[in-house]
């Protein structure tokens, strides 16, 4: 594992970034052999009731828009600036909503250890121009450094809470030691950390589970019932594992059905989490889905819609729209007014 410490920044602290951050300060406390105790994470800087969150973070130790009833070590300090909450940071968490990481990214690349390496734990793909990215890669490239993934069903209230979880870090050929560093910052005996050497398949699952989950808030609000949600779920996991298969190099098959980043993540955001929560709402209202984040999510982003049109624009692309029917109907009644009645008429 090597002789130096390492020293760990989170870079994000919604409400995911908090829980892990949580996990993170007690782990490097307890691990003082590995890891440096003072553990950085970046807050994206706003005012609670007339307080700044970060000062409220640092002295109650709370993050109380985000995780209000979740307490944080007291060695996890809040830090308004991305670069100064990364300065000198040899191991970067990144969990912040994928809009920001390329301008984050561009902030950083001065800031952080020659020897940095960093994991990924957001939810989402890029597309520009017509190419696919997972943001383990986004990260790998902005920052030339390398970046693992987790993703797993991880419900962040649950986690924090101290309910027992499970989840699974995807690292890349040759690097199980850095992979092995991840497990030993976050592996607890309630949140329990699995290695698979599939990095794309692992951000895959913890993106693409996001569309189907709002084919099931869509079910939900429709009153369909439990039959046609476990038909969405098992439609839903086939197209995900179709689509990594057929777009992304080395993913694993068993990723899919053997890791807690595949079913067991998608059966868990299917249930639960803000994508259902807000496709229910959808349904129920008809309120454009920018007005149910704005309403419903306290300030987190709904990923599942975004994600949905990203996959949709790149299969467009390539001519495959209609052979990922679940993927193309959720677009279209997210974006395109489908009625959702229709959400079964293709598949």
């Amino acid at each position: 594992m090597g002789v130096h410490k390492q020293r760990v920044a989170i870079i994000g602290s919604g409400n995911w970034g908090s829980a892990i951050a949580k996990i993170a300060g007690y782990n490097c406390a307890r691990h003082t052999e590995l890891f440096e105790t003072r553990v950085n994470m970046y807050v994206y800087e706003e005012m609670v009731d007339g307080r700044k969150l970060t000062d409220i973070i640092n002295t109650e130790h709370v993050n109380t828009k985000y995780l209000p009833h979740a307490r944080l070590p007291e060695n996890v300090v809040a830090v308004p600036s991305a670069e100064e909450a990364a300065c000198d940071a040899t191991l970067l968490v990144f969990v912040l909503p994928h809009q920001f990481i390329l301008n984050v990214c561009k902030s950083l690349r001065n800031a952080i250890a020659p020897d940095a390496h960093a994991i990924s734990m957001i939810k989402g793909v890029e597309v520009a121009e017509h190419e696919i990215s997972i943001y383990a890669d986004v990260i790998q490239d902005a920052l030339g450094i390398p970046c693992a993934a987790l993703s797993g069903a991880n419900i962040a209230n649950e986690v924090a809470s101290g309910l027992f979880s499970e989840t699974t870090v995807g690292y890349r050929p040759h690097q199980r030691r850095l992979a092995e560093y991840y497990v030993r910052l976050f592996d607890t005996p309630q949140f329990r950390v699995g290695m698979i050497e599939d990095v794309a398949g692992v951000s895959l699952c913890g993106a693409l589970k996001n569309i189907v989950a709002v084919g099931a808030g869509f079910v939900d609000g429709l009153g369909w019932g439990g039959n046609a949600k476990a038909a969405i779920m098992r439609i839903g996991l086939m197209e995900m594992r179709r689509f990594s298969l057929e777009f992304f190099d080395n993913v694993k098959p068993e990723t899919f059905t053997e890791t807690s980043a595949g079913v067991a993540d998608l059966i868990t955001t299917c249930y639960g989490g803000r994508n259902r929560k807000c496709a229910e709402a959808f349904v129920k209202t008809r309120k454009p889905f920018n007005v149910l984040e704005a309403e419903l999510l306290n300030g987190q982003k709904l990923q599942g819609t975004e994600t949905a049109k990203d996959v949709y624009e790149f299969l467009e692309a390539r001519g495959k729209v209609d052979e990922y029917p679940l993927f193309k109907t959720i677009y279209e009644i997210s974006f395109k007014g489908l009625d959702p009645e229709k959400l079964t008429e293709n598949l």
